[in-house]
């Protein structure tokens, strides 16, 4: 059942991020109605309403290019930098869906509801917590680029929804591919597609990994050549 909230919220459209529930992340902010939002919230104390933009390249986006399903956040952190742009730090709290747009010519703004997830098998959920945890520990370290505390996070995580939602943050992939990812309301249909994720960016990531290693050999053959090529030129000169 989808519950409505029962005030309205600031929204912060984003350009290339998804941000989901129980994710702690920065943001820079530059564009002045997401300034503005971001003031209002920290003047009421209030939360705000995360949600990608369909376009990332958009400088001024309407209301219909950003999408509906997005997140109420904690604003855990607010810097203002001497370029005039704003460092926040924020978590995410909850799923939620926009209900309608309000008059603001400052910021944009929103009434939202809560989007109710569903649990699904238990037995099916058991099994995708187990595989997709591991999955993640070979993922972060053939990534190398995942922070120790976001895979102790994972390891840590007993609620599925948790799990799912904290994997679905540090994946490689397209707003497109986490914007689907955090519409998807089945826990267990979500943990599914996050292990299929994965998988796919695990295939990616040991190609890559291969060519490297053979164009890195090739160069270090290539320049052995030429180094004992050298030698050759520098004993041959000097026996004249």
């Amino acid at each position: 059942m989808q519950e409505p909230l029962n005030s309205s919220y600031p929204v912060l459209p984003l350009r290339d991020i998804v941000v989901f529930p129980h994710m702690i992340v920065p943001l820079f902010v530059g564009r002045e109605k997401s300034v503005r939002a971001l003031e209002e919230v920290m003047a009421d104390d209030k939360q705000i309403l995360l949600a990608a933009q369909r376009d990332p390249s958009e400088d001024d986006p309407q209301i219909d290019g950003i999408f509906d399903a997005g997140v109420i956040a904690n604003v855990l952190q607010l810097l203002k930098l001497p370029d005039g742009t704003v460092k926040v730090l924020v978590e995410g709290q909850a799923r939620v869906s926009v209900t309608e747009y309000l008059e603001n010519d400052s910021f944009f703004e929103a009434r939202a509801e809560y989007l109710a997830e569903m649990p699904g098998d238990a037995a099916t959920i058991e099994a995708l917590v187990r595989t997709v945890a591991q999955e993640f520990e070979r993922y972060a370290k053939v990534k190398k680029n995942v922070p120790e505390e976001a895979l102790a996070s994972v390891m840590e995580a007993e609620d599925p929804a948790k799990l799912a939602d904290l994997v679905s943050g540090h994946l490689g992939i397209e707003v497109q591919q986490k914007q689907e990812l955090l519409e998807t309301l089945s826990i267990s249909e979500r943990l599914e597609k996050v292990y299929g994720l994965m998988q796919g960016e695990m295939s990616v990531l040991q190609v890559e990994k291969k060519i490297k290693t053979r164009v890195k050999t090739q160069m270090e053959r290539t320049q052995r050549e030429y180094y004992l090529n050298e030698q050759m030129k520098a004993i041959q000169k000097e026996l004249g």
